[in-house]
């Protein structure tokens, strides 16, 4: 088995291999904070409708409990939007969450496989999360449920192998977390103060895995 410094050598060459930029730091420097759910709850259009997203997702102080449990971490940068070069912002549809389908599949398969690399290299206690709400399926199961929806509903999750939260979902710090490698992230004016409406298309993305 690797030691944890030559796994993380061994993941971020992985990493580069799938077009991402990675960038290690301590568990203990991802940011967690409470207004970043509020953002998810009054904000979001994808909230509720994804069981990856909240309320779906464990509470801040189990998030925090978690990261407490981990000493490595692997960030990872994701730059520009796969499958739209030479598109333009006004191309972009009211209904934007599948247009940037291959963005959101590329961020979450990433950090799938860099969890699964390292959890069959013996850190069994891997795990990652993405970005952006999930879209492995058109519709997701909480959106096509009628009512209340609880945990039980998760069991027919299509995709529940694959499927894990978003950083911003699980209350992190996105901007505040990429500052700590020395990422200086901005957020993307939008035409009108329109939701979405991104005026470029210059996209910066994030995801995280957590080793040890």
């Amino acid at each position: 088995m690797l030691k944890p410094s030559e796994e993380m050598v061994k993941l971020s060459e992985l990493a580069r291999t799938q077009g991402a930029v990675p960038a290690p730091l301590r568990a203990q420097e991802v940011v967690v904070s409470e207004w970043v759910r509020f953002k998810c709850r009054y904000g979001c259009k994808g909230y509720a409708k994804h069981l990856t997203c909240p309320p779906y997702v464990p509470d801040l102080e189990d998030i925090r409990r978690m990261l407490a449990e981990y000493e490595h971490a692997l960030l990872l940068r994701f730059d520009g939007v796969p499958g739209r070069e030479g598109a333009r912002p006004e191309e972009i549809p009211a209904d934007f969450h599948p247009w940037f389908r291959e963005l959101i599949l590329w961020v979450n398969r990433t950090v799938h496989l860099l969890e699964k690399t390292a959890f069959y290299d013996g850190y069994y206690k891997a795990f990652s999360f993405g970005a952006y709400p999930c879209i492995y399926c058109e519709h997701c199961v909480a959106e096509e449920t009628e009512g209340v929806v609880d945990e039980s509903v998760r069991r027919r999750c299509r995709h529940m192998d694959l499927v894990r939260p978003s950083m911003e979902a699980a209350g992190m710090d996105v901007f505040a977390t990429a500052h700590k490698v020395g990422w200086d992230l901005s957020t993307i004016p939008c035409r009108d103060l329109q939701y979405g409406m991104v005026v470029h298309l210059d996209l910066t993305s994030l995801g995280l895995v957590l080793l040890d």
